[in-house]
């Protein structure tokens, strides 16, 4: 147990601290890696209370920054998503939604780290709302990965580093909070997953503002560099589980 309790606060740390200089990646780094250790139908509802903590914490540090508009306009689709994201999660029809998102991110990122920036919404888009927030609450209820969909909504706004951060926290605060709610009512938020985010706190507190730190000293270009990587490196991990899957 000691050993799990110690893989457990690493994998933590180090996601929590891409989540806060970021402001989103800590599931597809945590949960596949949390999985190796221990169940995923735990390892997932753990990333989610995670989620929940660090979005709070960061709300309280820089509610100033958040758009909030864009940030319920993310979310009110969201909670039609997750149901059907947590059937996914309870079926097996996972992999192919997971191979259509990596297609999806890889196209998107390597599109714009050509030169060829996404489309500019000078204010907030409705039907991008809709779309983003509920692909998001289905990656959501069914793998705890928001975040995609969300970054790329993000980037067409143009968002500062420090918006870019402050406003997703805005969206991950409720969404998780009705994820969690979904894992209690499915019988999945057991007592080791509470177990295991107590011991998970003493990695979360200082990752949170060590990747503040890092977040206010990136610039805008290179930030957004750094969002596309990311966001090309989820899609090619995506894609290798699905098709390790499959096979």
């Amino acid at each position: 147990m000691i050993f799990t309790y110690t893989y457990i606060v690493l994998v933590i740390f180090v996601s929590t601290l891409v989540r806060s200089t970021f402001g989103f990646g800590q599931a597809l780094f945590s949960v596949p890696l949390l999985a190796l250790c221990i169940p995923l139908k735990e390892a997932t509802p753990l990333t989610v209370l995670v989620s929940f903590t660090v979005a709070g914490i960061i709300i309280v540090q820089d509610w100033k920054k958040i758009h909030f508009r864009s940030a319920g306009g993310l979310m009110l689709p969201t909670i039609v998503g997750i149901p059907l994201g947590l059937l996914l999660l309870t079926s097996g029809y996972e992999d192919p939604v997971k191979a259509f998102l990596a297609l999806m991110l890889i196209s998107f990122s390597v599109y714009s780290l050509i030169g060829r920036a996404p489309p500019e919404l000078r204010r907030d888009s409705f039907g991008w709302l809709l779309c983003c927030g509920f692909c998001a609450g289905v990656l959501g209820g069914a793998f705890g990965m928001n975040g995609p969909p969300l970054v790329i909504y993000g980037t067409m706004r143009r968002w500062s580093a420090q918006h870019f951060r402050a406003t997703l926290q805005g969206y991950f605060f409720p969404a998780s909070l009705i994820g969690m709610l979904g894992y209690w009512l499915a019988g999945l938020w057991r007592p080791s997953v509470t177990r295991y985010y107590v011991v998970s706190l003493l990695a979360i507190i200082p990752a949170v503002f060590i990747g503040r730190f890092v977040n206010r000293r990136l610039k805008r270009d290179d930030f957004l560099k750094y969002i596309y990587l990311c966001l090309a490196s989820i899609g090619f991990i995506l894609l290798a589980q699905s098709l390790e899957m499959a096979l």
